[in-house]
């Protein structure tokens, strides 16, 4: 089982690359509900959860229009975006420190390969709309 203070350790060291690279802030840290570490970017915001009762790890992204919040998972938006072919390209799996490592690398290198989507609201919202994105209003 991996501890909330191991995840944001390692969170931190997979994603401060990515952050510094595309200028996002974070993380914001907060074990409410469960352990979820954020970064921001100009028109988008990327979650990072564990979710111990299922061992797993997963990064989202959420966007705000005037109207309408959206969420969609990493690999979700990368399909969509045609940067990654079909799912199963990443793990998910965060049942020991190795499993958490290779899990949030594989995320990350998504999270880079999607943001250039994310530059302006319009287009964000497409890629969002276009990967299934939960939506609420």
């Amino acid at each position: 089982m991996v501890s909330a203070k191991d995840f944001f350790a390692e969170v931190r060291t997979a994603c401060a690359p990515t952050a510094a690279t595309l200028g996002l802030t974070g993380p914001e840290e907060t074990e409410r509900v469960m352990p979820r570490a954020t970064y921001k970017g100009a028109y988008v915001e990327y979650r990072i959860r564990l979710d111990d009762s299922d061992a797993t790890v997963e990064c989202s992204a959420k966007i705000e229009t005037d109207t309408v919040r959206l969420t969609a998972g990493i690999e979700a938006l990368a399909i969509a975006a045609g940067v990654v072919e079909k799912r199963g390209g990443i793990s998910y799996s965060a049942r020991n420190l190795k499993q958490l490592r290779k899990s949030l690398q594989g995320q990350a290198d998504y999270l880079q390969r999607v943001h250039p989507f994310f530059a302006d609201a319009t287009t964000a919202e497409s890629l969002m709309r276009q990967a299934g994105a939960r939506e609420w209003n």
